[in-house]
């Protein structure tokens, strides 16, 4: 049923699966040794960290934080709220900081910069989506999955008004669901 709201599927179940694997790997080997925080973006990247950490190889924590500046609309309000805040010091750490899509980056940028005044060993920001044209902020992901075009996207998590989510595939939602 979900899928007659599709213009079109951009990465199927199965792209989005070996993709996530490859991106696992690749962490494995930059974290070999360490014990990464992996922090997740609620609630849009809660779908691809599940993901993606199970196929992480090494040792690592997890917290979650929760900011937006989307609300229930399908465009950006430009005001970041932030909504929960880690349990987890992050001091000295290395941190990942996981998120659905990196878009208008005004949310991620927001979110690097408070880290960042905590001190962590390192930070790098992982992404399932990339859509660079979007961006007016400027911040780039340490780890992108797809990049993905300026269409309106959902599935792996991303959503419109909280549905969507559970798709195991990236589609672009006709417009006339969102406009």
């Amino acid at each position: 049923m979900m899928e007659e709201d599709m213009k079109a599927i951009l990465y199927t179940k199965e792209e989005v699966a070996a993709r996530i694997q490859a991106m696992g790997e690749q962490l494995t080997r930059d974290y070999q040794g360490e014990l990464p925080l992996v922090v997740g973006v609620l609630r849009g990247s809660f779908i691809f960290m599940a993901d993606l950490v199970r196929s992480i190889q090494t040792p690592l924590e997890l917290d979650f934080v929760a900011a937006s500046s989307y609300g229930s609309w399908a465009v950006s309000t430009g005001t970041v709220e932030m909504r929960l805040d880690l349990e987890k010091e992050i001091i000295g750490r290395h941190v990942l900081l996981v998120e659905d899509i990196l878009d208008t980056g005004r949310t991620l940028s927001k979110l690097v910069t408070e880290l960042k005044k905590r001190h962590p060993a390192s930070l790098k920001l992982c992404v399932l989506l990339d859509k660079p044209e979007r961006r007016v902020t400027e911040i780039e992901a340490d780890y992108v999955g797809f990049t993905v075009p300026d269409e309106f996207v959902v599935g792996c998590g991303l959503d419109f008004n909280q549905k969507y989510r559970q798709l195991p595939y990236i589609g672009i939602l006709k417009p006339s669901i969102y406009q």
